[in-house]
């Protein structure tokens, strides 16, 4: 229950704006302004209990408390290590972005490409922070975190052993941004032990908030070195790397210089006047900050003698910092992956750059209600959540001779590293899309069934299902409308996702589900109408006072369900009871007199038609992937959320419903839509409650 509040209360700050790029969220409720006057006004530096300065801060397997690698480890503060240290000297740069003996490099790839703009770093290093004015050995980032901007904070105290920093430092010794920087991705993420392995598109995209696609050298696209151009001048961050084919090939250097299973960052593509053409060249940058390729284009390569001085000085060949030239076709042969990330427009404050239109969506999969994995299980894909787009415009540029509309659609499901600890896997991923039939176009007001997705074929789906944080790729479709199915490649796997759509041009997106609504079955019966069979029955039953007491009403429904031999039942509960009495007691006295008592049987045999008709496989029960159109079929309209509350209420260990819970769901349903109808006096859809008030609508 308390899940489900914490859940109601975030959307309500989503919707107040809170998690924006504008309004970063309080990461665990930590205030940073506050705790920092806190800590001056009490003249001490600030100790943050949420990430101690202890052995599981630092991490739980090969980085465990007793494991050698972390021996001899000392928290220090950076006036201790340093007669004058400083935040940030002279502005960012990538030389202040040193790997210590953390395998994240991914993660500083990340963050010497974010150092190439002014404005992104800003973003997620905010201004004002130093050790020398208003210091309280407290200092905050903000990241991007499945579709919200969370604001962390962390104290200084960072590991160190002999005296030195043990992960992340600047070659100088003295700058501290990027050691602190890297504490406050360890604390978002549970642990310095879960940044270990990576790819550096999941830094870009935790830096950003953009969307990021990936592209396998060995089979580049033509029009890959178009692409690159246009995403470095669009403030796009790129990163690369080489595959290795075994363990030993980890960090193995090439003989010209290249770092094997490391991540690189690009950060540069030009064509320059060469001999007597043109030559397509890339710059590239290693985090180390050194060991650089020895190749055609390096720093001191004689390709450079047939470059103008003008063009040579431009290009600044040979920085001695872990940056450097190659050719783009040495590039393609000799790297395997390419990153992009593509930035969205709320990052990007320069009107010059081409700015994608971006549509994120929150979603989960429930086992018994909306996990249906894919395709491969016909009877439960429809189940899956589902989202609607609209293309309309073409792009501008065709670099394939193709015409269509271009987008980015990345699923990314949630949590992936704090769970690392726990040993849980990645769930396999990925996604379907359709084109909307006629009947529904401009709907979004609706969930697409059987009869409807699995009688056409997808006109285009995720490149593969894989077990990594996203699967995301670059489509081109002709102009319509079409629905995105996404799922995990297994159905019956429970994880919650974020859905990106990063349009070319202006497009539109929504989430496809029903409206909440209801439309509820009132039998009129009035005491003349009822048949003198029927009212002898009762008579019998209820005894001399004519009314059916709560445990009378057990009896009766239990006696008659363990009669049929078509359905099966556990046995009406005394809750199911009570709220069937709550329902229909017109006179407020805790009992059903002869009108309330045939009201519920011609409700009762209502349901009981319902329940056999989605009972396909005529067992007695239904499968709980089957409610979402019982549910329906009896009036009432759920979204999503609300399918997953009534499965985990009503469903058994195996996610069957019984005739018993049926009957309860929809007794509990049209209580509550009731209730609300009531309370809401102005019809405006909202309701607002004392505490006294939701206290006794709760009881009942």
């Amino acid at each position: 229950m308390s899940g489900i509040a914490d859940r109601v209360a975030r959307q309500k700050a989503l919707c107040a704006g809170f998690g924006t790029n504008d309004q970063a969220s309080k990461y665990l409720n930590q205030d940073y302004e506050v705790l920092q006057r806190e800590c001056l006004k009490a003249g001490t530096l600030f100790k943050d209990d949420i990430f101690p300065a202890a052995p599981e801060s630092i991490g739980y397997n090969e980085l465990g408390p007793y494991s050698s690698k972390t021996r001899g480890v000392v928290w220090k503060r950076p006036k201790e290590l340093c007669a004058n240290p400083q935040f940030i000297i002279g502005g960012a740069t990538r030389t202040d972005v040193c790997q210590g003996a953390l395998g994240d490099c991914w993660l500083l790839a990340a963050i010497a490409s974010l150092t190439l703009d002014e404005e992104i770093l800003a973003r997620v290093v905010p201004s004002g922070q130093s050790f020398q004015e208003n210091y309280a050995g407290i200092f905050h980032f903000q990241f991007w975190q499945y579709g919200e901007w969370v604001d962390v904070v962390i104290d200084d105290r960072l590991p160190t052993r002999n005296g030195e920093l043990l992960f992340v430092h600047s070659a100088e010794g003295t700058e501290f941004w990027s050691a602190l920087l890297e504490k406050a991705y360890a604390k978002l993420n549970g642990s310095y032990e879960a940044l270990s392995g990576g790819s550096t598109i999941e830094g870009f995209e935790d830096f950003t908030g953009g969307i990021s696609e990936l592209y396998m050298l060995h089979k580049a696209p033509p029009h890959l070195f178009k692409v690159i151009c246009k995403a470095l001048s669009a403030g796009s961050l790129l990163g690369c790397s080489i595959d290795i084919t075994s363990a030993r090939d980890t960090e193995a250097v090439t003989f010209q210089k290249l770092v094997k299973g490391h991540a690189y960052s690009l950060t540069g593509a030009e064509e320059v006047s060469y001999r007597s053409g043109k030559e397509k060249i890339v710059r590239i940058r290693n985090p180390w900050g050194q060991v650089e390729w020895t190749g055609a284009w390096s720093d001191n390569a004689p390709e450079w003698n047939y470059v103008t001085p003008e063009e040579k000085s431009k290009l600044d060949c040979k920085a001695e910092d872990g940056e450097f030239w190659m050719s783009y076709s040495d590039f393609l042969t000799h790297y395997s992956k390419l990153e992009i990330c593509n930035l969205s427009p709320d990052t990007l404050s320069d009107d010059s750059l081409h700015k994608w239109t971006m549509a994120v969506f929150e979603g989960n999969w429930r086992v018994g209600s909306t996990a249906g994995g894919c395709i491969n299980s016909p009877a439960t894909f429809c189940s899956n959540p589902q989202f609607t787009f609209k293309l309309d415009e073409e792009d501008d540029e065709h670099y394939d001779n193709v015409s269509g509309c271009s987008f980015l659609l990345g699923l990314m499901q949630k949590n992936t590293r704090k769970e690392k600890r726990f040993g849980r896997d990645l769930n396999t991923i990925g996604f379907a899309i359709y084109k909307v039939p006629e009947k529904f176009k401009g709907c979004s007001n609706v969930h697409l069934g059987a009869d409807v997705l699995l009688r056409q074929k997808a006109v285009a789906m995720s490149s593969a299902f894989i077990n990594l944080r996203e699967q995301c790729d670059r489509f081109k479709l002709p102009p319509g409308e079409y629905i995105v199915v996404p799922s995990t490649f297994e159905p019956h796997k429970n994880g919650n996702f974020v859905l990106r759509f990063c349009f070319e041009k202006n497009a539109v997106a929504s989430r496809m589900e029903h409206p909440i609504d209801a439309k509820i079955f009132e039998p009129e019966i009035t005491e003349r109408e009822i048949d003198p069979h029927f009212r002898q029955l009762f008579m019998q039953v209820a005894g001399k006072d004519s009314e059916i007491t709560v445990f009378e009403l057990i009896q009766i429904l239990n006696q008659v369900t363990k009669q049929r031999a078509d359905i099966k039942c556990d046995g009406f509960t005394l809750e199911t009871c009570r709220n069937i009495i709550s329902l229909l007691d017109k006179d407020g006295n805790g009992t059903l007199g002869l009108v309330e008592f045939t009201i519920l049987w011609e409700k009762l045999r209502i349901y009981l038609e319902i329940f056999k008709k989605f009972d396909t496989d005529g067992s007695g029960t239904m499968s709980s992937h089957e409610m979402r159109g019982a549910v329906l079929e009896a009036g009432f309209q759920l979204n999503n959320e609300l399918i997953q509350a009534v499965v985990h209420r009503f469903s058994d260990d195996t996610f069957s419903v019984d005739f018993d819970s049926f009957v309860g769901c929809l007794i509990r349903l049209e209580m509550l839509f009731k209730m609300f109808n009531i309370v809401d006096t102005t019809k405006s859809g909202t309701i607002q409650l004392t505490l006294g008030q939701w206290l006794l609508l709760g009881m009942y």
